[in-house]
């Protein structure tokens, strides 16, 4: 999530930088969406952005139109995945990969990966792994426990 954090900075302001607004996010994912449909060239984030949003052809309409996606309420009664969370979820991931953070996720994510035959399936349980963690977080008031979501990850890629 840092680099899209950076990605997604526009301006000097630091608060942007690092804690970008759901306005932001979802201008971002937009903005990625429509310069890869329109051919146009795209930074490192915005070509890791649009890997993952043609991995889900079912966003594609949400991501089509900015200024309704700006608007959209993702709610749990709704029972619809919120298309911008689940894709920061995949940026998230492939930085902690890319960093390897918490130590060991990379390893982990490919081995789970190589037992589902695909990454985007091993994300898909990676994002149970960490929403958990999260939501552990929130629930308790401590600060996230990498070592915890490490190891459900690699529960995961060893069963």
């Amino acid at each position: 999530m840092r680099a899209m954090s950076i990605a997604l900075t526009r301006s000097a302001d630091n608060g942007a930088m690092f804690q970008p607004s759901q306005d932001d996010v979802r201008r971002f994912f937009c903005a990625a969406h429509r310069r890869q449909q329109e051919g146009l060239p795209l930074t490192a984030m915005d070509a890791l952005a649009a890997r993952w949003i043609d991995e889900h052809p079912e966003y594609h309409g949400d991501l089509a139109d900015e200024a309704a996606a700006r608007a959209a309420v993702y709610s749990v009664e709704e029972g619809r995945t919120n298309p911008f969370l689940h894709l920061s979820m995949h940026l998230t991931i492939e930085e902690q990969c890319s960093i390897d953070q918490p130590t060991g996720i990379r390893q982990a994510v490919q081995l789970l990966a190589g037992r589902r035959g695909s990454l985007h399936t091993a994300h898909h349980e990676v994002m149970e792994c960490l929403g958990e963690m999260i939501w552990s977080s929130q629930r308790s008031g401590l600060p996230p426990d990498g070592l915890t979501y490490l190891e459900a990850v690699r529960r995961r890629a060893t069963r």
